[in-house]
C-alpha cells in the first residue's frame, strides 16, 4: 500500500520518496516490521493466548521434559502470520502476481492450520482436522498455484539467445576466437525449471511425457500441476512433522527463507541471472519482499519459541510456513532444489515413513513390530539418545546452515 503513495510522491517530485522503489530498501523494511510486529505485538498474542488457555495438549511419549510443555500456549502462528501479512501488504506492490500468488498461499494454508488447531484446542480432539480434509486442501491450493503458473500471462520467462560470430585470424586474435553476443527472448510461457550439478541446468516437465505425441501441451500441463501438488503437500507436511522441538521448524525455516530471498532476488535481476546462466523470471524480484518479511517473522518468532518455549506455533504456523517455502521455490523455477534446500524436512519426512514401513514389514514377518530409530520423527531419536533439547536444535540449525549453503553454490557448481 506505502509503495502506491511514494510512488506517487516520487512523481510528483517529492524529496526522498523515490527510495521507495528500490527492492533493497523495501526488503530492508519488511524486516524491520515483522521483526517488530513478532516480537512486541506477539507478546499480547500469547498473553491473550494465556488467558484464554489456549495450551497445547501433552501426548505422554516418554520423553526428557515433554511433560513440563504442557499448557504452553499454542496457535502462535497467527504471530507468524501477521508479521508476514502486513510488512508485505506494506511494502509489496500489491498487483504484482507473484505476491498475489504468496499471499493466497499464506492465508489458505494458514486457515487450515488455525482450522486443525481449534478443533484440537477448544473441541479438545487430539486428532484435529481430518487428514483427507488437510490433503483436500493442500490439493487445492497446489491446483490454484499450478494452473495459474500455466495460464497467466504476468508469469514468463526470458530466454538467452546466443549470437556466434566467426572473427577472421588477425595478429590481435590469432586463434580465430569467435565472438559471441547474448540477447533475450521475448516474454514466453515455459514450464523449465531449474536443476542443480548440471552445465545444461534447465529440466523441462515436456521431458517427461516425451512418448506422448499427441496432445502433448496437455499432458505436460497436467504433470506439472500434478508435480506443484506433490511439492506443496510434502513440504507442507516436512515443516509440520519437524515441529516437534522449541525453536527448531522457525530456526530452520528463517534460513531457507534467507536463501530463497537471495534465489528471487537473482533470478529478477537480467544481469545477475545471465550471469550466473539461470533462468531468468522478469518481476519476480518483488518476491524479495515477501522473503524478507517471512524471515523477520521467523526469526522474531525465535524470541519467544526458543526453549523453554514460551508459545507453539501450532499447525496455524508450520503448515502455512511448509506451503510458503513450496509455492515460493516453484515460482522462482527453483523446487528440484528443495530436496537440498529444505533437507532436515525431509529426512524428517522419510525416517516416519521408514519407521512405519519397517514397523510393518517386521510384524508381518516376524510377529512383532520392529524399529530402526528409537522414536520417529528424528528428532526425537535424538531425545531418546538423551541429547538435550538445545542442543539436537543447534546442531539442526547448523546442519540447515550447510544446506543452504550448498543450495546458494549449486548456481555455479556446475
Amino acid at each position: 500500500m506505502l509503495y502506491y503513495l511514494f510512488d506517487y510522491l516520487a512523481k510528483m517530485h517529492f524529496p526522498g520518496a523515490g527510495v521507495f522503489r528500490y527492492i533493497s530498501f523495501r526488503s530492508a523494511l519488511a524486516v524491520i516490521t515483522s521483526l517488530v510486529i513478532s516480537m512486541i505485538i506477539g507478546k499480547r498474542i500469547i498473553y491473550y493466548l494465556q488467558k484464554k488457555q489456549i495450551g497445547e495438549t501433552i501426548r505422554d511419549l516418554g520423553l526428557e521434559g515433554q511433560m513440563q510443555k504442557r499448557g504452553t500456549p499454542t496457535m502462535g502462528g497467527l504471530i507468524i502470520l501477521g508479521s508476514i501479512l502486513i510488512p508485505t501488504l506494506l511494502f509489496a506492490r500489491l498487483n504484482n502476481i507473484y505476491i498475489i500468488l504468496m499471499l493466497i498461499t499464506t492465508v489458505w494454508l494458514g486457515l487450515m492450520g488455525f482450522l486443525d488447531d481449534y478443533i484440537k484446542v477448544f473441541k479438545k480432539d487430539k486428532k484435529g482436522l481430518k487428514g483427507n480434509f488437510k490433503i483436500l486442501g493442500q490439493i487445492s491450493l497446489g491446483i490454484v498455484v499450478g494452473v495459474t503458473i500455466l495460464v497467466s500471462k504476468d508469469i514468463v520467462i526470458k530466454e538467452k539467445i546466443v549470437s556466434v560470430k566467426p572473427v577472421i585470424v588477425t595478429p590481435d586474435n590469432p586463434d580465430n576466437l569467435e565472438q559471441r553476443t547474448v540477447y533475450l527472448s521475448d516474454n514466453i510461457k515455459s514450464t523449465k525449471t531449474t536443476i542443480p550439478f548440471f552445465k545444461n541446468n534447465e529440466f523441462d516437465y515436456k521431458y517427461l511425457v516425451g512418448f506422448v505425441h499427441h496432445n502433448q501441451k496437455f499432458w505436460t500441463n497436467l504433470v506439472f500441476v500434478l508435480a506443484v501438488i506433490f511439492i506443496i503437500t510434502a513440504v507442507s507436511n516436512g515443516a509440520n512433522i519437524t515441529d516437534g522441538l522449541d525453536g527448531l521448524t522457525t530456526g530452520i525455516s528463517a534460513i531457507i527463507g534467507a536463501t530463497l530471498g537471495i534465489l528471487a532476488y537473482v533470478s529478477g535481476n537480467r544481469i545477475f541471472a545471465s550471469y550466473l546462466n539461470i533462468i531468468y523470471i522478469p518481476y519476480s524480484w518483488e518476491m524479495v519482499i515477501f522473503a524478507s518479511a517471512f524471515v523477520g517473522a521467523t526469526a522474531g518468532f525465535i524470541w519467544y519459541n526458543s526453549y523453554p518455549a514460551q508459545v507453539f506455533m501450532g499447525d496455524t504456523g508450520s503448515l502455512a510456513i511448509g506451503g510458503i517455502i513450496a509455492v515460493f521455490a516453484i515460482l522462482i523455477r527453483k523446487e528440484i532444489l528443495l530436496p537440498i534446500l529444505c533437507g532436515i524436512f525431509f529426512v524428517e519426512n522419510l525416517s516416519v515413513i521408514i519407521q512405519v514401513s519397517y514397523f510393518k514389514y517386521s510384524k508381518r514377518k516376524y510377529g512383532e513390530g520392529r524399529r530402526i530409530f528409537k522414536m520417529a520423527p528424528l528428532h526425537h531419536h535424538y531425545q531418546k539418545l538423551n541429547y538435550a533439547e538445545p542442543k539436537i536444535v543447534t546442531r539442526f540449525w547448523i546442519v540447515a546452515i550447510i544446506l543452504a549453503l550448498v543450495t546458494i553454490v549449486t548456481l555455479k557448481l556446475r
